[in-house]
């Protein structure tokens, strides 16, 4: 290497407070950072963004821009959904495959490095702030297999770990990295206002919500009775949202709780049969597939039950079926000791 060739790393940024604050530090010394930004479809950052909550540019986007950094986002739910089905290292509380999907990340991180001609990969990680990846056994596993040993710095936490390459060779002044560790947020805050930085989404950044029980409670109902074949990329976000049923036989039924999820499921793009009560106010009901008459039929009496009209002894439901006619039903409400029974 020359001695005045520009240092380059590139970065895991989130969005959040420690990968922003990791970049930072970084950037102090004089480094040219890019950073990766991995779209996995199991984010509350891009569920969010699906329904609507979220206009213009992402938490990640902004954290780029405010930066001054290069920023490539990648789509990598395909190559991802495997390990989340087939964890090496397990989960976590949920269906969170935390090690495994650190390793992921970084070997991808791994291959944009050497593809792009940069020195190094780091992290905003902080030893002991997660109890299922960032313990130091961890850390050192997720190093060894991502193929980044040596190479892979983690600047808030640097003074806790053994020097790294980029330490080693002066790329990167040690003197300069963080010693922070567990679970606390006080250094990490006081270091953003030291920056200037006064903007985040939360200081943990936005995670998956693999670790939601809920939702791993509908993964693993998806995955018994449809198969692994249907967690599509629209399946997955599709999980989060809305209150979620199963029919005695089996079929699925989604059921808006708020005007955003209703025109979520009403635009998601996942084929089935949609219900409304178009003389009360109510939620969108979802059937993906092609429910028969009598899976329609109760899922009508649901919907119906959930609108305004539910103390009414027939309600209107309308039926929407891909090229079908609209259709008006109408129904009894279903009473809801009975709903809750068909609960995910």
């Amino acid at each position: 290497m020359s001695k005045n060739e520009q240092i380059k790393a590139v970065g895991l940024l989130s969005g959040g407070l420690d990968s922003i604050l990791a970049t930072r530090v970084l950037l102090e010394q004089g480094i040219e950072v890019a950073a990766l930004h991995f779209r996995t479809s199991f984010s509350y950052v891009e569920r969010d963004r699906a329904l609507g909550r979220e206009a213009g540019p992402s938490d990640v986007e902004r954290a780029a821009a405010a930066l001054g950094v290069e920023l490539e986002i990648v789509d990598v739910f395909a190559e991802y959904v495997p390990l989340v089905l087939h964890p090496h290292y397990g989960y976590g509380s949920g269906m969170n495959p935390c090690v495994d999907c650190r390793i992921f990340l970084l070997r991808q991180a791994k291959s944009w490095m050497e593809t792009h001609g940069y020195h190094f990969v780091f992290t905003g990680e902080v030893v002991g702030q997660r109890p299922k990846s960032q313990m130091r056994p961890t850390l050192r596993t997720v190093e060894r297999e991502s193929g980044l040993r040596g190479y892979l710095l983690r600047p808030l936490s640097a003074k806790l770990l053994d020097p790294t390459v980029p330490e080693q060779r002066g790329w990167v002044d040690r003197k300069k990295l963080l010693g922070i560790g567990g679970r606390g947020r006080k250094e990490q805050i006081a270091l953003a206002e030291q920056f200037g930085i006064s903007e985040y989404p939360q200081p943990s950044g936005g995670c998956c919500y693999l670790i939601d029980k809920a939702y791993s409670r509908r993964l693993r109902d998806l995955l018994a009775h449809e198969g692994e074949e249907a967690l599509t990329n629209r399946r997955a976000q599709l999980l989060a949202v809305g209150r979620h049923l199963r029919l005695l036989d089996g079929r699925k039924i989604i059921i808006g709780r708020r005007e955003q999820e209703n025109d979520y499921l009403a635009t998601c793009g996942v084929e089935g049969v949609l219900l409304t009560t178009p003389n009360h106010p109510g939620p969108t009901t979802l059937m993906p597939g092609t429910p028969t008459r009598e899976e329609i039929e109760l899922a009508a009496r649901i919907t119906a039950s959930y609108s305004d009209g539910k103390e009414e002894p027939a309600v209107p439901v309308e039926v929407r079926e891909r090229e079908m006619p609209v259709e008006m039903l109408t129904v009894e409400p279903m009473a809801r000791g009975e709903i809750h029974e068909l609960m995910v």
